[in-house]
């Protein structure tokens, strides 16, 4: 029996599953995996469509033959340069020394930065791995026989050389990062295998979590992007490069990237994230979030950023509609972990949320202070008078925690 999987009539994935990496680009966390997709079209011209991690280059090649045999691979399409798709092109190249390279200009640029000479594993004296290639701009066709791929350029969603790949033929999209997930492809590929039709499918969170993590600056190029596939759609079949293949989900994933990368609340729910040395903080965090909930809201995610890792922060502040941040006073300033999630969300340009705070102090405060000048920063208006604590916390701040979880509640 084959291993790999062939996703429609002549097209076949070769990604492979990583359970092994802690965090992914260093940085973020992977409980579930991640999986780096590939693709080989087996028409009259061979054709692969990104690689793999370097750690995986073999299970690469193995699965490449199992599909072609002795056959060579005549294109390799390069969507994204991201040496998690594109670590393995040296050992292709090697592989396959007559193989066409295709990208566009700034892709082949990347190429020769990242991988330089190519050595040819059936002997022979190296060469520069830019020998060889179709240079592509945006809407050039290349034939493989029965199918003709497209290319589209999509600067900035999220580096500057990022292409997708269309197969008019099979209604068919080769995304690169675009839809991607974390999470690794546990027996399916495609998502009806892998029933992500549940809500509780861990692959929904994921991609919001991979998407305001990875993608989230780059809110107009995505909204550019997408206007530009519109006349593309509808598809049958979308293939990131990392997580399912999409095909009976693909318009809530899409929908999902439109609301995304314009910056909307995916549902009304509040996120309270805070910073607290000795349990002052938390009192405070604990007390607004009791107050709200006898408000009726009822999403309410509470993050302890000295325990939350940042992702699953951004992850929810993307998610829901408000956000209340609070944080002792620390050298005059914020706990450096709050102060840590002030400068992630200013990196990502997020235009509004409904926005609160609250802090302490023992002998001088700055921490509120510093979020209102945050707010201000971000254009952000305050839904209400920040609740303040000096040294311990009393139940005489439970009047302000109430009336800041009522306009938090009141303007969701």
């Amino acid at each position: 029996m084959k291993r790999v999987t062939e996703i429609a009539p002549g097209i076949h994935y070769v990604g492979v599953n990583d359970r092994a990496k802690h965090r992914f680009e260093g940085l973020w966390p992977l409980p579930h995996g991640v999986s780096y997709n590939a693709y080989l079209i087996d028409d009259e011209k061979v054709a692969l469509v990104d690689t793999v991690d370097a750690a995986f280059t073999e299970r690469l090649l193995a699965s490449i033959r199992e599909v072609i045999g002795d056959r060579s691979v005549d294109y390799l399409v390069i969507n994204h340069m991201e040496p998690d798709h594109s670590a393995s092109i040296h050992a292709v190249r090697r592989e396959y020394p007559n193989i066409t390279i295709v990208g566009n200009t700034k892709t082949l640029q990347m190429v020769e930065g990242f991988y330089g000479l190519c050595g040819n594993a059936h002997g022979g004296e190296s060469v520069g791995i830019t020998v060889n290639t179709l240079v592509v701009s945006d809407g050039d066709t290349l034939s493989l026989g029965a199918r003709t791929l497209g290319f589209h350029l999509i600067p900035m969603v999220h580096w500057p050389e990022t292409m997708v790949t269309h197969c008019a033929k099979d209604k068919l999209l080769f995304s690169g990062d675009a839809f991607g997930a974390f999470g690794t492809l546990d027996g399916g590929v495609t998502d009806v295998q892998l029933d992500t039709g549940r809500d509780t499918s861990l692959f929904w969170d994921e991609m919001v979590r991979y998407y305001s993590n990875i993608v989230a600056k780059y809110g107009g190029p995505v909204q550019r992007a997408i206007e530009k596939l519109a006349p593309l759609l509808p598809l049958s079949m979308v293939c990131p490069t990392h997580g399912p293949v999409w095909t009976r989900d693909f318009p809530r994933v899409l929908d999902l990237y439109d609301r995304m990368s314009r910056y909307k609340p995916l549902e009304k729910g509040v996120v309270i994230a805070y910073g607290s040395m000795y349990g002052n903080t938390e009192q405070t965090a604990e007390r607004v979030a009791r107050e709200l909930a006898a408000r009726g809201v009822k999403r309410i995610a509470m993050h302890n950023l000295s325990s939350s890792h940042a992702s699953f922060v951004l992850r929810d502040i993307f998610k829901y509609s408000a956000l209340v941040i609070g944080s002792p006073t620390y050298n005059m300033g914020l706990f450096p972990e709050v102060r840590s999630l002030v400068d992630d969300l200013e990196l990502r340009c997020i235009p509004s949320r409904v926005f609160g705070c609250f802090g302490g102090f023992t002998w001088a405060g700055a921490a509120v202070k510093r979020l209102g000048e945050f707010a201000e920063r971000q254009g952000w208006e305050m839904a209400a008078p920040p609740v303040e604590v000096k040294q311990g916390y009393s139940p005489d701040k439970t009047s302000s925690c109430a009336d800041l979880a009522e306009a938090i509640a009141s303007a969701m």
